[in-house]
This record gives C-alpha cells, structure tokens and sequence, in this order.
C-alpha cells in the first residue's frame, strides 16, 4: 500500500483517534496498539493508553512479502505477555479487541496457518479481519476469523468510514465494561462489505 490509499489511511487512523478521544470512557480505559507487517514486522506503538497515543505516519514499502504470520506471531507475545486474566484477587483487563487490516495476503502462509489457532486461544472480544482492495485475499482472513469485511478500494472516504465503523466496534466493547464474551458489532456503512 503505497500512494494515494497510505495517506487515506493515516488520515482515517486520524480520524479514528479524534473520534475516540471525544469520548469520556474511550479516553478514560481504552489502550492501542499498532503492529504493521510487510517486509518487516513492527511493533510500531507499543500497547498506550489512549490519552498518551500519538499516531505516527504509517509507511509501507511500494512491494514486498506480506509477513501476516509474523505480525500474529508478534502480536500473540504481546497479548500473552501485556494483558493481565483475572484471578480471584486480581481484576483482569478487558478482553481485547482485535482488528487485521490487509492488502493483499499472506507471504508466510505456514506460519500464518501455524498461528491462527494460537490466536484464536486469546479470546478477543472481537477479532476481524479487513481486505482492503482487489488484491487481498478475504478465504486467508476467513481462516482465522469469521467476521471478515471487504473494502472495494482504499481511499479516503472508504477508509474514513471503516475507522469511523472501528471505532464505533471500540465504543460499544467500552459500552459492555468488559461484561460480555464477545463485542456486538454494529452494521457496517455500505463501503464496508461483510464476507460470508
């Protein structure tokens, strides 16, 4: 993802981020992490607490591998080591949310493959998977999550309307107070194509 989609989706991250922090739970509970995965694997911005997250640019390289597996391989050490379970004298963390936005698919299909059982072990409040584009690959994203969404294309309005989509799933999972197994997502804007 080079050109004109890289910058629509820094702008809808944005967007994202503004739309959150106007919202006194968001800002008062929510963390965010961002792990990119191309050529290399980057835990571009550590698990932050919303009030505290600046958004960097995101950059990607004009073409390369599509590390996947190893994107999850990284994001499943995270997840283990960063989120605390509950215990009978310990309150636990909120389950997390986990959103997997794509391109194209995956380069390290063996590891992705390896890895999806590993993540689906976490229990995410909810987990879904994006294919942005004609190049990316929903039956990948279908292995690891049932809820798996198409974007036709990658620019500024499409993207604006799945992170504005995004952040009304990160809403309604702050709505439960962490209360239930899974996140009830809302309807998708008509950009935003539920797979079956």
């Amino acid at each position: 993802m080079f050109g004109e989609p890289i910058q629509a989706l820094n702008n809808a991250l944005s967007g994202m981020i503004n739309t959150l922090r106007s919202d006194a739970q968001a800002l008062d509970s929510l963390w965010i992490s961002i792990v990119t995965f191309d050529r290399e694997v980057k835990e571009l911005v550590p698990l932050t607490e919303l009030v505290n997250f600046q958004l960097p640019e995101i950059t990607c390289p004009q073409s390369g591998p599509t590390n996947t597996g190893k994107g999850l391989e990284l994001i499943y050490q995270k997840v283990t080591a960063e989120v605390r379970k509950g215990t009978d004298t310990q309150k636990g963390d909120w389950r997390p949310l986990f959103f997997l936005f794509t391109d194209g698919k995956p380069s390290d299909i063996q590891l992705y493959r390896e890895m999806i059982p590993k993540i689906k072990s976490l229990h995410f409040g909810a987990m879904v998977g994006c294919a942005a584009g004609q190049l990316a690959d929903d039956s990948m994203l279908k292995e690891l999550t049932g809820t798996v969404v198409h974007l036709d294309t990658a620019d500024t309005n499409t993207l604006r309307q799945f992170f504005k989509w995004v952040s009304d799933t990160i809403e309604q999972g702050n709505k439960s107070m962490g209360t239930v197994e899974s996140v009830a997502l809302p309807p998708p804007p008509t950009e935003v194509h539920l797979v079956i």
